[in-house]
């Protein structure tokens, strides 16, 4: 089974940092684009940032220059570093995967659409 597990989360003062960890488990062949988005309280998920495979990156106008997204594919994990935080961060982060191709048997078969569990960045003034 193919799974996304987010970790990282935290309460963190004003200006903190937090890096936020998505790894996936199972018998993973390849993981195509990933993304980190997040949920604030009452209000729709929005992308924080993304990376694709060959390590292109983007990322939302409001996390630019404040965040660094990461990807280890030996370790099947995606990094997002967030750095001068502020108390508008404060949502549920979660993280994302376009495909993930994984070792059925004999097959390599493709999961679309990955989701992992959210992890709670709260931000305090």
């Amino acid at each position: 089974q193919v799974q996304l597990q987010a970790s990282g989360g935290g309460l963190v003062q004003a200006g903190g940092s937090l890096r936020l960890s998505c790894s996936a488990s199972g018998s993973i062949f390849d993981i195509s684009t990933t993304g980190w988005y997040r949920q604030a309280a009452g209000k729709e998920r929005e992308l924080v940032a993304s990376i694709t495979r060959d390590g292109t990156t983007n990322y939302a106008a409001s996390m630019k220059g404040r965040c660094t997204i990461s990807r280890d594919d030996a370790e099947n994990t995606v990094y997002l570093q967030m750095i001068n935080l502020k108390p508008e961060d404060t949502a549920v982060y979660h993280c994302n995967a376009d495909r993930i191709r994984y070792y059925s048997g004999s097959y390599v078969r493709p999961l679309f659409d990955a989701w992992g569990q959210g992890t709670l960045v709260t931000v305090s003034s």
